[in-house]
């Protein structure tokens, strides 16, 4: 089975994943916060926020690709109502592959567990709000 996608709502929740991002950084939120838990210093040149803008850009396309792809499947194996599907979705493999990952990494890496917090924290609103969109626009 091929699952059916919507492209036009996994773009658009391409595009919220960049929203949530510059609201959820932005100094005047947590960016300052995680300007400090992470020992970044912002170099002042715009040119420098050009790659890694791309780069989220082309991961939130795929986060977006198979999160639709698997709320289909969710929703084709279980049945029921497509949004409730694609948000229990989204909480599954957040759970199990962002949130455990993000611990696992961090605690290697001695990272400040409130820093774990609010990254891991950041992923659920994120992944929450694609599914929203996903699953009030089926394919």
């Amino acid at each position: 089975m091929v699952p059916e996608i919507n492209y036009w709502a996994v773009i658009l929740a391409t595009l919220s994943s960049m929203i949530v991002g510059s609201i959820w950084y932005t100094p005047k939120v947590f960016g300052n916060y995680w300007m400090k838990m992470s020992g970044s210093k912002p170099s002042g040149k715009t040119s420098d926020a050009v790659i890694p803008i791309v780069v989220t850009l082309l991961v939130s396309f795929i986060t977006a690709w198979v999160l639709a792809g698997a709320a289909y499947i969710a929703w084709d194996f279980y049945g029921g109502n497509f949004l409730v599907n694609a948000i229990v979705t989204a909480l599954m493999l957040w759970a199990g592959f962002t949130a455990a990952r993000f611990v696992t990494h961090d605690a290697f890496d001695q990272r400040p567990g409130g820093l774990t917090i609010l990254n891991i924290s950041h992923e659920l609103v994120t992944v929450v709000i694609m599914a929203i969109i996903i699953g009030v626009w089926p394919a």
